[in-house]
């Protein structure tokens, strides 16, 4: 029998990620395409965060960039940078493939086919609390994985790994055909659609933070509680077996919980790719591979890398704003191959 002994999560990376966050959600507040002094955007972030009254010294319509823009960017940038990192890491651990990444089951293509579905029925624009084009999103990726576990129960009834990635495979491209023949029948809508596929964190306010971070908070908290059973699936299925775990059901729950995870992030910013693979991987690489370490880092280190894309995507070509997953492709490819380098050193 495989003994499974993994180290639980150290104080000083625990630290070291939330300094990390901390940093980059501040770098993200002061810097942006309007000059604001940067002791007064603090103040005002401060202001906002308390019950307290501080001066700050900004102008009406400085003290709105702040607390109705940046602020509600910066904090569901890292809602759902520690979503899709979490989620990542969690579909890592249940396949046990480094490679995987939140999209492995066909939430990306779920996602944009209910989100397209919203687009040329002219339902909704992305934007504001539950628009349509969110709950599209969300319940088309939940609907993705439903169908692919279906599929992959009825080809293999010990739900193996090797059978649900195939299925999502599967399912993936049926939604994919489907939302390509939308989108050629709705050209005029071509263009809202494809920048929502890129991603973005643009916000109408506290609404899409107030919308994604309970169901955030509680499926994280489900994962990181987690931790050692993914230790305990990591040694392969017959020995977890062994071990008294019950493989099928323990992945079923994982997947359900981080899908919902991930179908959350999806509705409120569109597909970001990579911040699900590179941040679980990195941490890896650095920290050990114990998923009591692992997940919680990943969601910290996700968070902080998500806020400083977002902080490039808006900076870089001002006034012009790039999409956030345009940044995270082109920042997150050549670093990946850069930590498989590292690794194979």
């Amino acid at each position: 029998m495989t003994n499974v002994h993994c180290a639980g999560l150290r104080p000083v990376w625990a630290a070291s990620a939330a300094v990390f966050v901390v940093a980059t959600a501040v770098v993200a507040l002061v810097v942006g395409p309007t000059d604001i002094d940067r002791s007064g955007v603090l103040l005002t972030a401060i202001d906002a965060l308390g019950p307290w009254s501080i001066d700050t010294g900004l102008s009406e319509t400085q003290t709105s960039i702040v607390s109705n823009l940046r602020l509600p960017r910066v904090a569901l940038g890292l809602v759902v940078g520690a979503a899709l990192a979490s989620a990542g890491a969690t579909f890592q651990g249940v396949f046990r493939n480094p490679l995987a990444d939140p999209y492995l089951l066909g939430v990306a293509a779920g996602g944009g086919l209910g989100a397209t579905l919203a687009f040329v029925n002219g339902w909704g624009d992305g934007q504001g609390v539950f628009d349509a084009v969110q709950v599209g999103a969300f319940v088309g990726a939940l609907s993705s994985v439903a169908i692919t576990w279906g599929v992959g129960v009825l080809g293999d009834r010990s739900r193996s790994a090797t059978s649900l990635i195939l299925a999502g495979v599967a399912v993936a491209s049926f939604f994919t055909a489907v939302q390509t023949y939308l989108q050629q029948q709705n050209t005029d809508d071509i263009r809202q659609i494809y920048v929502w596929f890129l991603g973005g964190l643009t916000t109408s306010g506290w609404d899409e933070v107030g919308q994604a971070v309970i169901p955030t908070l509680i499926c994280l908290a489900v994962l990181v509680i987690s931790g050692r059973t993914l230790d305990v699936m990591a040694v392969g299925d017959d020995e977890a077996s062994m071990l008294g775990l019950s493989v099928g059901r323990t992945r079923l729950a994982l997947v359900v919980v981080a899908s919902l995870l991930t179908a959350t992030a999806v509705a409120v910013s569109g597909l970001i790719a990579f911040v699900g693979l590179i941040v679980p991987h990195t941490v890896r690489l650095i920290a050990g591979t114990s998923y009591r370490s692992i997940v919680p880092l990943s969601a910290l280190v996700g968070a902080g890398f998500l806020v400083l894309c977002d902080l490039a995507a808006r900076t870089l070509l001002t006034p012009a704003e790039l999409p956030i997953g345009v940044v995270t492709a082109f920042f997150g490819a050549p670093f990946f191959i850069v930590i498989l380098r590292t690794a194979n050193r």
